[in-house]
């Protein structure tokens, strides 16, 4: 799955997958960026692109806190960052968004790291959504 190739093709290579499992990508790519260089990285990068997902993944879950944070986050570039990269590294150049407290405000709330058991009960709940019968191929 493809997060660097724009919105078509982000969306044509989640079809195959569960939107559980869509989620606990975007989980996974927001506290993997986030925890890395902040939200400014987060939304510079490629895995911007996953920020809708990441929202609905921390609501999905029960942090409303980190959703929250994501929501803010947000609103700081015009209220919906673009799916598109370039046009949100505009979107960043254009509002020049100050993230710094939310990032500390995440990392705060990472201690004691209370998301990872939520996003496992999560998985827990929904297993069948990540279940996988058939073969994987190699290119």
């Amino acid at each position: 799955m493809s997060i660097y190739h724009g919105p078509d093709q982000y969306e044509r290579d989640l079809a195959r997958f569960s939107n559980e499992q869509r989620l606990g990508l975007a989980y996974h790519w927001y506290l993997s960026e986030v925890n890395n260089g902040g939200h400014d990285q987060f939304y510079y990068n490629s895995t911007g692109i996953v920020w809708p997902d990441a929202l609905s993944a921390f609501v999905a879950i029960g942090a409303e806190d980190v959703a929250a944070i994501i929501r803010v986050s947000a609103s700081r570039l015009g209220g919906y960052p673009s799916l598109d990269r370039n046009e949100r590294q505009q979107q960043l150049e254009n509002f020049n968004p100050d993230f710094e407290d939310l990032d500390k405000e995440l990392f705060e709330l990472e201690e004691p790291p209370d998301f990872d058991r939520k996003m496992l009960e999560f998985i827990r709940v929904h297993r069948q959504k990540f279940f996988f019968s058939g073969i994987v191929e190699k290119s």
